[in-house]
């Protein structure tokens, strides 16, 4: 089965953050489901390489960075090398946007609300994201119209593409401090400023609300969020074991792998979890485009916690928002006890 374009290589092209890229891998699985012999190439950043490694779906990793700091001249020549046949510009740059028309990719798929786009692009599809109600994962199969697929699966359906089976194995480093005969749970409290953070008192709290002989507690984070919670991370339980800054994201990917559940705000690590299958729970705050509704995480035991107003007030003061510290520890403790 081919395409009414006859693309045999496609380039999904999602430059931006780890959760981000998760919720753009469905809509390989979905690609692949209509035409099994396509050949996906992803081109992402280089920090995301991993979490693209992990997904079934893709069949070759393509640097973004590396393309990025060609001269034109040069990045045109290597899109071309590729030999690909479409790209579909989930997330739009301008710059990967004129290198694909200049390398003359047949079809180039991009979206009315760029300006840019009109002049690249030969394939426009009309999607506002900014006032969608559509989550994230649903809004990216809208740029597949162009390739004859106008599914929109709802979001338990939609994991079921994601296609994150090429998991690493953990390293013996790793599992040496697992307890096999333990609920093992992550906390991440950080975000690296992209989300509304639950407050460290609330982790502290849902650490005591479950006691340390049926549960054990890590505290992740990378190198630099380490040194933001070193003091916290002193005040607790010495049971808790700090992982923070001590993971590549390969082996970080794996040690998810191996866990039973992961809390954190609207995080890569939380879109992790729940790619991976295992009981994701992210906490957001109840403020457009940032709620649950566009970006929680998917997955067969994921959810999402928001309260049930309507609240803008951490527009102004990003780092401290009311709304999401009224969920309670021991909502998060009642769900992990069950």
């Amino acid at each position: 089965m081919t395409t009414k374009h006859n693309i045999k290589k496609i380039i999904i092209s999602r430059t931006d953050a780890i959760g981000d890229v998760i919720l753009t891998l469905p809509i390989c699985g979905i690609i692949k489901q209509f035409y099994p012999n396509i050949k996906i190439l992803f081109l992402g950043r280089s920090y995301t390489k991993d979490v693209i490694n992990c997904c079934e779906h893709v069949d070759e990793f393509i640097n973004a960075d590396e393309v990025l700091k060609l001269a034109d001249k040069d990045a045109v020549l290597y899109l071309k090398s590729l030999n690909a046949d479409g790209i579909i510009h989930v997330f739009p740059n301008k710059l990967i946007s004129k290198i694909s028309k200049k390398a003359k990719i047949k079809l180039r798929v991009g979206t009315t609300n760029r300006i840019f786009h009109w002049g690249t692009a030969n394939k426009l599809v009309r999607l506002s994201r900014k006032n969608s109600t559509l989550h994230e994962s649903q809004l990216n199969c809208k740029l597949l119209e162009p390739l004859e697929i106008f599914i929109l699966p709802d979001l338990k359906e939609m994991a079921s593409y994601t296609g994150f089976s090429r998991i690493p194995e953990l390293t013996n480093s790793g599992a040496s401090v697992l307890d096999k005969n333990k609920t093992k749970i992550i906390l991440h409290p950080k975000s690296n400023a992209s989300a509304r953070e639950w407050s460290l008192d609330h982790y502290a709290s849902l650490i005591k609300q479950l006691p340390k002989d049926h549960f054990q507690f890590f505290i992740s984070g990378t190198a630099k969020e380490k040194e933001l919670l070193a003091g916290w991370i002193k005040t607790l339980p010495p049971e808790v074991v700090d992982l923070t800054g001590k993971f590549t994201l390969n082996e970080f990917i794996a040690f998810i792998n191996q866990a039973d559940y992961l809390v954190a705000a609207s995080t890569g690590p939380l879109h992790i979890a729940a790619a991976c299958g295992i009981g994701a729970i992210g906490i957001y705050p109840p403020i457009q485009p940032m709620h649950p509704g566009r970006w929680q995480p998917i997955g067969k035991k994921a959810q999402a916690l928001v309260v049930n107003k309507a609240c803008s007030d951490c527009r102004k003061n990003p780092q401290s928002c009311n709304c999401i510290n009224e969920i309670e520890a021991k909502k998060i403790a009642d769900i992990i006890r069950k």
